[in-house]
């Protein structure tokens, strides 16, 4: 197919065979995953299916005037000739009020902006948004993978505040999650244990209230190949990572252990268990396994439930993390199980 096309994963089921609440879509840049969603629930507004559409953003600043340009803009062009969209701040600027207007007739309230940095003040306007039934969050992997401090518990809250609504404690309200495969490690894989499941051959993988489609477009693939431009930087990161359907800070890790002089540089502590890592000279890769220096003082807690005495969080260790965290990203790092894969990578993740 040309384009992207969101049917299957929208009908499938989730790993307990309910109707997920998450549906995650990661693919090759171009494929037209945005534009797909995009037209599919405002076509749903129209039809009434949806009473409203939200649009989630990172920052304050991606909302501010013009963001229904962003979101419309294409859509007009393609599919909707006759209809325009503007936006208004509300709530003194923490919401984008969004309108669809045709020709002279009333502007018609279609839905909402608002960013992720904002949960705290968004939490006072929850009842402004409880006419929401479907949220969009584009992007939700960062390219250069800078995340608001605390972005998934914030993110969390946003969707908590919106299916409380309507007099029901708890509704119903689908997210729609795209992204470019940008790293295995973000935040929101590693929060939902996406990370040590996904394998680079999977196509659609079921969790606990989500489903994910791992795609590649071939036709936008090929479109980004062809591109003079492109040629000219046939061998950058970038440019491969826009026609194929890689992980862009990600290379391959192995389940195999090194050999020869290394030396200890902290303990991790995962799920109660504890974990060694080790720095091996002559291949300069890190090896994480299950046997660790009961004496060594550099004890790492992964998570808060974690966290003991003679023990430290994770933003206590800034350096020793952003060491590892680097050589996760280069495919210097070495395992002797998943477990082992699995603490590194909450470890370093971006949470």
């Amino acid at each position: 197919m040309k384009y992207y096309d969101g049917t299957k994963l929208l009908s499938m089921k989730d790993l307990n065979g309910s109707k997920p609440e998450i549906y995650i879509t990661t693919s090759n840049r171009s494929a037209g995953k945005t534009t797909y969603y995009n037209h599919m629930a405002i076509n749903g507004f129209l039809k009434k299916k949806y009473r409203k559409i939200l649009w989630l953003y990172r920052y304050d600043y991606e909302i501010k005037s013009g963001v229904s340009d962003k979101i419309f803009k294409d859509l007009h062009n393609l599919f909707f000739h006759n209809r325009n969209m503007i936006d208004k701040a509300i709530c003194g600027g923490v919401i984008r009020e969004l309108y669809l207007t045709c020709g002279s007739l009333e502007p018609v309230p279609c839905g909402y902006a608002i960013a992720i940095n904002k949960a705290d003040q968004i939490k006072k306007y929850s009842h402004l948004l409880s006419d929401v039934d479907i949220i969009i969050f584009d992007e939700f992997q960062s390219e250069n993978n800078q995340y608001a401090n605390n972005e998934v518990e914030k993110f969390i809250s946003i969707h908590t505040s919106i299916a409380r609504g309507n007099g029901e404690q708890v509704r119903y309200v689908p997210v729609i999650m795209i992204s470019n495969p940008i790293t295995i490690i973000n935040p929101y894989y590693i929060s939902m244990g996406v990370s040590h499941r996904l394998q680079s051959n999977t196509k659609f993988l079921r969790g606990n209230g989500y489903v994910l489609e791992q795609g590649f477009n071939e036709s936008a693939s090929n479109a980004q190949k062809q591109s003079a431009f492109n040629l000219a930087f046939a061998d950058n990161r970038y440019t491969q990572y826009a026609s194929e359907a890689i992980y862009l800070n990600d290379n391959k890790v192995f389940i195999d252990k090194p050999k020869g002089a290394n030396r200890y540089v902290c303990t991790l502590k995962y799920k109660g268990n504890n974990y060694g890592v080790r720095h091996y000279i002559d291949d300069d890769v890190y090896y994480c396994d299950d046997s660790y220096d009961i004496n060594c003082r550099n004890k790492i807690a992964c998570t808060t439930n974690d966290h003991a005495i003679n023990y430290t969080m994770l933003k206590s260790n800034t350096f020793t993390i952003m060491q590892l965290r680097q050589y996760f990203e280069c495919g210097m790092f070495r395992f002797k199980n998943l477990n082992c894969k699995e603490c590194v990578m909450v470890a370093v993740s971006y949470m």
